[in-house]
């Protein structure tokens, strides 16, 4: 898999390009760790230069960087997926093939912008703008769910709408744990918050 070309088509050419994932094989191995971890260092990496050396405010230090960098960054594993199993348990509902592979290639390259716009994460103050990435993903997800999960075209919507609550709901949780668990770790606290920590 061409990772540059795979992201610049599912982004520029979306339709024709998931009519090509629809007739790959998928590989689950492939796809999470060619694809998803080399795009999911984007907005990580992007977080800890712009919250950890840019950034300006209580919580911004090094540290901090680090930590909600890590966060996105194992967010986007967990959450790809979780959230996969989530959308192809839900497929037979929607009188979809249920198959595993087909819904990792479904939200992993349903992300794909959002985790290219992460770069924007380096200027604390554009990272707002990564939701418009996000909202450009739904869209992508709403071309992909015919061409993966074989969903008819009078199921998609309500799929669609379904599929997008559940993906809020995990990544929400998940980050709400991760979160947790690394602040406690780097042992952070904003009224703690030193420069140089």
């Amino acid at each position: 898999m061409n990772i540059v070309e795979r992201a610049k088509s599912i982004i520029v050419t979306p339709k024709t390009e998931w009519l090509v994932v629809a007739a790959e094989e998928p590989n689950i191995r492939e796809i999470v760790t060619e694809y998803v971890l080399p795009l999911a260092l984007i907005p990580a990496i992007a977080t800890i230069i712009g919250v950890g050396l840019i950034g300006r405010g209580m919580m911004s230090s090094f540290g901090w960087g680090i930590a909600m960098g890590l966060i996105q960054f194992i967010a986007a594993f967990v959450g790809v997926y979780v959230s996969a199993l989530v959308v192809d348990f839900l497929a037979p509902k929607f009188a979809s093939q249920k198959n595993r592979g087909r819904a990792v290639q479904l939200v992993a390259y349903s992300y794909t912008p959002v985790w290219v716009a992460g770069i924007l994460y380096v200027i604390p103050l554009l990272g707002a703008f990564v939701m418009l990435a996000g909202i450009y993903g739904l869209y992508l997800m709403y071309l992909g769910l015919p061409q993966t999960m074989r969903t008819p075209p009078d199921k998609v919507i309500v799929y669609l709408v379904v599929s997008i609550i559940a993906m809020i709901v995990i990544y929400w949780l998940i980050s709400l744990i991760l979160s947790s668990i690394i602040v406690s770790m780097f042992a952070l606290s904003p009224l703690r918050m030193r420069p140089g920590i």
